[in-house]
């Protein structure tokens, strides 16, 4: 009886409407709910202990989100620190670029038409319209920034922090790239190559031999000092993909370098997927924890919902909850980023090899 006591100890809290309650009022309460809505309530605590503690916040970034009307969600997370490095798909950020450029992206619907689409140069993602033509020019403009810049390797990390100095400079927008330039927040893109990013790059070698050379191995590198220079590190990912795997192995990675980094430290996840296929997008934060990318007993939550959904009410409430931390942290902000590479020229801890 005493175990069937402990197991019944806290009872399921019925949500009752409050008309003018707040979103970290209502995520205060969805603790006492079940299912999703418990575990939305759950990250918002994940999250504030992560701003409370001293470790560097990866975000990563997967799905249409800019498209989807998110794009400034994430600049503002960036702006106000939030989070502190940012690994994404070259589509948000393409799309980020997009509308930094004054273009925009269109309602529309899943049962539209496609070939009359296709014929009016129109590109659909699920319920979202975007101009194909508009789409070549930012290809075009892409190509002709990277046919600027010094024929040699660059990371994504210093490419992208380049190419947000350029979009700002020419637009003054807010947005993810723009955001991440202004606020020294690096930004990797591990599979640049497949995005029009990487076709305007691809379109820039065309032109001038040398032009869009794009060192990934190198990303691999700048992630992995990041936290060998922290050590303390949180993850926060939306909607899987490849930035989730990347931040996850920047802990491996530091390991072989620098033993005792253990993992992240704190877990968050909000994803659609499911593990039992498994893929990496669907797979758990446990499962992680066998490789070594997440820490035992690290402070961690999946929430299985759409980032659409989930996103804008918990960064609301956290802009309540958390204005003050973050404040702290902007004034104390770990310089992650630059006009170099990150450690050039300086060994690592233990001395075995250079940047």
């Amino acid at each position: 009886m005493s175990e069937k006591r402990r197991l019944l100890h806290t009872p399921v809290e019925p949500f009752t409407i409050e008309p003018h309650a707040s979103a970290d009022q209502v995520l205060d309460r969805m603790r006492g709910i079940s299912f999703q809505g418990r575990n939305l309530a759950t990250a918002h605590d994940v999250w504030r202990k992560m701003l409370g503690d001293d470790c560097v916040i990866f975000l990563g970034v997967a799905g249409a989100l800019s498209a989807g009307g998110l794009r400034l969600v994430i600049a503002q997370l960036i702006t106000q620190r939030f989070v502190d490095c940012v690994v994404s798909t070259g589509a948000n950020l393409y799309h980020d670029l997009h509308e930094c450029r004054g273009r925009r992206h269109f309602q529309g619907s899943p049962a539209a038409d496609d070939r009359a689409l296709q014929a009016a140069h129109i590109d659909r993602v699920y319920d979202t319209f975007m101009d194909e033509e508009e789409f070549i020019e930012n290809d075009n403009w892409i190509a002709a920034f990277a046919s600027t810049l010094d024929p040699r390797p660059y990371t994504s990390r210093e490419l992208l922090y380049r190419l947000g100095g350029h979009l700002w400079s020419e637009t003054g927008r807010d947005g993810i790239l723009t955001a991440a330039y202004r606020a020294n927040v690096p930004i990797f893109c591990p599979a640049i190559a497949d995005s029009s990013i990487g076709m305007g790059l691809s379109q820039a070698r065309q032109e001038a031999s040398g032009a869009g050379h794009v060192d990934v191995i190198g990303d691999i590198i700048e992630s992995a000092n990041i936290v060998i220079r922290k050590r303390r590190t949180a993850s926060v990912v939306l909607g899987g993909g490849t930035p989730k795997n990347f931040i996850n192995q920047a802990s491996v990675q530091a390991e072989f370098y620098s033993a005792g980094i253990g993992g992240h430290q704190y877990a968050l996840q909000i994803v659609t997927d499911v593990p039992h296929f498994g893929g990496a997008s669907g797979s758990t934060l446990d499962e992680a924890q066998s490789w070594g990318k997440v820490a035992a007993g690290a402070d961690q939550v999946t929430v299985n919902v759409d980032a659409t959904v989930a996103l804008p009410f918990l960064t609301t409430a956290l802009a309540s909850t958390s204005a003050d931390i973050c404040a702290d942290r902007r004034r104390a902000a770990f310089d992650l980023s630059g006009r170099e590479i990150i450690l050039d020229g300086e060994a690592f801890p233990d001395g075995r090899f250079e940047t």
